[in-house]
């Protein structure tokens, strides 16, 4: 409704202009007014007490400003990954026998650290190691051949049942990191038995009627490459 429409309420006090006040009507007009002062000086109590707790409690921060004052704990930076000597040899084999192989870098590189703790265990050349694994299986932990050699070193496992008692049988040969350390024990085996590493790389790859030596010049060969790349790695 519009202001012109709406009731007019009549204070007591204009009602008073008009009419005289009934003796009981001015004892409720008093009671009234009492009552409001003091509701009134209750509520200036109250705002004078706001008031004096405010002033003695500290100020209240927003957060960004208690952000701003907290200082900030100290940042210890981690230590970067893949630093060091041994790491710049892995990378470096690693890329090199990613390209050279077509195979993922991640896997050299895995299959690169496992040869070194393996030589490193054994008392074998890693990169002799790692020569055998690519003339034999080109980095195929899956690799078999016909006559029944498993695996990256391609070990044949009836020959050898001793040698994988400790990592649960034969059935492990073609994992990675059993494979490599049963290949290693095995060349570590043939050296001590020939005392020649020729003699041992030709009874590792069963050629030893070959007058020519094929399978150690091969394996040879490919460690010439590995070193060649540790030289250039390590002036670059």
């Amino acid at each position: 409704m519009s202001a012109k429409s709406a009731p007019q309420l009549v204070s007591p006090l204009n009602h008073a202009r008009g009419t005289a006040l009934h003796p009981l009507g001015i004892f409720v007009v008093l009671a009234l007014a009492l009552v409001m002062g003091g509701a009134a000086w209750q509520l200036d109590r109250a705002d004078a007490a706001d008031v004096a707790v405010a002033a003695t409690e500290p100020p209240l921060l927003s957060a960004a400003t208690a952000a701003q004052a907290t200082p900030a704990p100290a940042v210890v930076p981690a230590a970067m990954p893949g630093a060091g000597p041994e790491a710049s040899r892995h990378r470096a084999l690693s890329e090199f026998l990613a390209k050279r192989y077509k195979v993922s870098q991640a896997v050299t590189h895995d299959l690169v650290t496992i040869a070194h703790a393996a030589g490193q265990q054994i008392g074998v050349d890693p990169l002799l190691i790692i020569a055998v694994m690519a003339v034999e299986s080109r980095f195929n932990p899956i690799a078999e051949s016909v006559a029944g050699a498993k695996g990256l070193m391609q070990i044949i496992p009836r020959y050898h049942t001793d040698k994988f008692r400790d990592f649960g049988g034969v059935k492990a040969v073609f994992d990675p990191q059993t494979n490599i350390l049963v290949g290693s024990q095995i060349i570590k085996e043939y050296l001590s038995r020939t005392g020649d590493l020729n003699s041992a790389l030709q009874l590792y790859g069963g050629a030893t009627s070959d007058e020519n030596d094929v399978y150690f010049g091969k394996v040879m060969t490919e460690k010439q490459r590995l070193l060649h790349v540790l030289r250039r790695s390590s002036t670059s």
